[in-house]
């Protein structure tokens, strides 16, 4: 049980669910992609999206437990409009399929949920040898961001409806070294790679809702810090998942309270032309000094695009 409660100027609190924090919205029309749905608060995101009408495409690692939890949510809501498509946001490769896939589809795309983490204190690569957690927290989404924003620009341009971006990020995301990113050591193991891939997530949604004001495009980009919530975002560390699962009772916010602010910036009407911000508890909040700046977030955004270029076709004569 989360044992803070305070009002706030949003009229929300710690304390609420997303079920609460949608009480009233209706989202029939709209299809948003929930990246890591099938367990914790993404599960818990595509649950109550689904409940107030969003057409949901759960884009999950894994696909059998992800069509596990289509089942639950359409016997708990039969008319759900719910879908399961695979990806894998630490495979570029996976992260290209699943995009052309869903292009494929003819969906439009209104909102984006990119909240698939992973967490430990190991040094893993990803199968493009980059360090996991910036391969999984920050640069999967931010290519799959990108392969999709023309078709979210295109369903905002027919329908006039606002489309949002939503970066679920931590406030871990102020436990890094002095420079936020070690760009020239991305590739080294430090104790501080889980906080920069958080800082990465802010630092993505402030550089893209620059870029899509400056085009004037109707799609607002926002990150959020959850809370602290037991999920399985610690699975590859025993350590870690045995702390937080004994801690977890008394100081962690619930998978329903934790999803709330997801479902907040994603869905609520009061969040409608805000852009480029970072939430916490439903409510607009300030992040660190370093993902307030956007020098550092542009640089984060090429380094980022020349690690996602598609690889160049050699031919030798």
């Amino acid at each position: 049980m989360w044992i803070f409660e305070r009002k706030t100027p949003s009229g929300f609190s710690a304390n609420t669910t997303a079920e609460q924090v949608t009480q009233g919205i209706d989202g029939t029309g709209l299809t948003a992609i929930v990246t890591g749905a099938s367990s914790g608060i993404g599960l818990e995101t595509a649950r109550v999206l689904a409940l107030r009408g969003v057409h949901v495409i759960m884009a999950v690692r894994n696909t059998d437990a992800g069509r596990a939890v289509k089942d639950a949510i359409l016997e708990e809501i039969p008319a759900a409009k719910i879908e399961v498509m695979e990806i894998d946001l630490s495979a570029m490769a996976s992260v290209r399929k699943f995009a052309a896939e869903y292009k494929a589809t003819g969906l439009p795309l209104n909102i984006l949920i990119n909240n698939a983490g992973v967490a430990t204190l190991d040094f893993l690569l990803s199968e493009d040898n980059i360090e996991l957690h910036f391969a999984t927290n920050h640069l999967g989404h931010f290519l799959l961001t990108n392969l999709l924003l023309e078709t979210m620009k295109n369903a905002s341009a027919e329908t006039h409806i606002e489309g949002r971006i939503v970066n679920v990020s931590s406030l871990a995301h102020g436990i890094v070294c002095h420079e936020g990113i070690r760009f020239d050591k991305i590739n080294v193991d430090n104790k501080f790679k889980y906080g920069q891939s958080k800082l990465a997530n802010i630092l993505h949604g402030t550089e893209l809702s620059r870029r899509l004001k400056e085009e004037g495009v109707l799609i607002t980009a926002n990150s959020l810090h959850p809370g602290i919530i037991v999920t399985k975002i610690f699975r590859h560390s025993r350590f870690l998942s045995g702390l937080f699962n004994k801690i977890g009772k008394f100081a962690c916010k619930s998978v329903q309270q934790g999803a709330a602010t997801t479902c907040y910036v994603a869905l609520h009407p009061q969040v409608k032309g805000v852009s480029g911000k970072y939430f916490a508890d439903c409510n607009l909040s300030q992040p660190s000094s370093l993902a307030r700046d956007p020098e550092l977030a542009k640089k984060l955004w090429d380094f980022s695009l020349n690690l996602t270029a598609p690889p160049t076709d050699v031919y030798h004569c």
